[in-house]
């Protein structure tokens, strides 16, 4: 690592929550690998034997395949998070299938040595039982609005879970890819994209989507999205710039539940 070059771990916003001597404890255990588009971390059945943690740029989704062949997505990980024994103490079978959609640098903790970390460090603990809430509520709202939302409000969702999630208005995704999340054609899509399009939403190139007006998105979308990120405030800290970028997270600083109602612990 060069000279004055940030910790890996600070470049995801779970791990660089963390105090500086609970980010050291982890730092020799470790490993930065790179992930590459396409790359299947885990299937359903899986054990799980390693927490994953996407570094800047990185987005990884986990999606529910389904006998008929689709698949759905239901929640997008980025630099703000984990996957892999979050909710479980890992070593246990994974549920769903975790599909790297943004390739890039990622940091890989063995899940036993996290596990033991949550259970000596309350920081630690604080943190990943509260992201575990926010992945959780991202799933069940993604839940609620493949049932109750027609697609162009769940694509623009998807869209603004991605800007989120990325410093930069250039999302670098496919039709493809984008149909597939959502469960539907690509020749369906495509007439949805091209009336975002044509409202001056996003502009839509070779693999790639531009975000061109966040606002009116955000106002063609459910309010699936904003629920998400209204959570993630609220439980886990979260801070957005005004263009939606997710830039820091702080557990600590949020709200503490028996102090809000009045329980002291010895």
């Amino acid at each position: 690592m060069p000279p004055n070059s940030p910790s890996p771990l600070e470049r995801n916003l779970l791990l660089r929550s963390l105090p500086p001597v609970e980010r050291s404890r982890l730092l020799p255990h470790a490993e930065v690998v790179t992930l590459v588009r396409g790359d299947v971390l885990f299937e359903p059945g899986d054990e799980v034997t390693a927490m994953i943690f996407p570094l800047d740029g990185t987005v990884v989704s986990l999606i529910v395949p389904l006998e008929e062949g689709r698949t759905i997505e239901t929640a997008t990980v980025g630099r703000e998070g984990a996957l892999g024994g979050v909710v479980s103490q890992g070593y246990l079978p994974a549920f769903n299938r975790a599909v790297v959609q943004m390739g890039g640098a990622a940091v890989r903790l063995d899940a036993a040595r996290m596990q033991a970390a949550k259970r000596t460090s309350l920081p630690i603990r604080n943190a990943l039982v509260r992201y575990a809430d926010c992945l959780l509520a991202q799933v069940v709202q993604s839940v609620a609005c493949n049932a109750a939302h027609p697609i162009e409000q769940r694509c623009a969702r998807w869209v603004l879970a991605l800007h989120d999630r990325l410093a930069t208005d250039v999302l670098p995704v496919t039709q493809d890819m984008l149909a597939e999340m959502l469960g539907v054609r690509r020749t369906y899509l495509s007439g949805i994209l091209n009336r975002l399009q044509a409202q001056g939403l996003i502009e839509m190139g070779r693999a790639r989507i531009t975000v061109r007006d966040r606002p009116a998105l955000q106002a063609a979308s459910c309010e699936c999205h904003r629920r998400v990120q209204e959570h993630f405030a609220l439980v886990l800290g979260a801070t957005f710039t005004p263009a939606g970028t997710l830039v820091a997270l702080d557990p600590d600083g949020a709200p503490d539940p028996l102090a809000t109602h009045g329980v002291i612990s010895a």
